[in-house]
């Protein structure tokens, strides 16, 4: 009796299966616009929008402010794998510096975080839009600073201090 079931069982789904496939052969072409594939047709230059503009002819505003949203954070660390396959703590600041001491940069986030960094010969300071030296910052000064996190001592790569409006 079992071998009667499984054999009846077998010829309802190959059955089903069959009425489905047929069902799908005759709908799909009914609702498809173009039955024939083709090529997308490539967009003519009327259709791109011109340098400087989006679609629809909406303006394309400056990279500075597609950037803007990212940059309101006040500090941050991320991991990082170089090229060789090792591990790094990137980590980056935007405050104002509270003391310069030497080599070491002491910066206050608005969320009242406080970290120094250690400068050194490779560390990149632009201030005020040109090149300039650890030496120029001053307490006060607002500046975002990136760099290195090896335990707890940061390195700064590069400082920037912006133009003062």
């Amino acid at each position: 009796m079992r071998a009667k079931v499984n054999r009846k069982s077998l010829a309802a789904a190959a059955a089903a299966a069959g009425v489905l496939g047929v069902g799908l052969y005759v709908a799909v072409p009914a609702f498809a616009d173009d039955p024939s594939p083709s090529a997308s047709p490539k967009p003519t230059a009327s259709q791109h929008p011109r340098k400087g503009e989006w679609r629809h002819g909406k303006q394309r505003p400056p990279m500075r402010h597609k950037m803007r949203g990212a940059a309101r954070g006040v500090h941050g660390e991320a991991t990082v794998r170089r090229r060789d396959g090792s591990f790094h703590v990137t980590t980056w600041q935007r405050g104002q510096i509270t003391g310069v001491s030497g080599a070491t940069v002491t910066v206050r986030s608005a969320d009242g975080v406080v970290w120094a960094w250690t400068t050194d010969g490779d560390t990149r300071v632009r201030k005020n839009g040109e090149k300039s030296k650890v030496s120029a910052l001053a307490s006060g000064d607002q500046v975002v600073v990136r760099g290195e996190r090896a335990g707890t001592a940061r390195t700064a790569a590069f400082l920037f201090v912006p133009k003062k409006r």
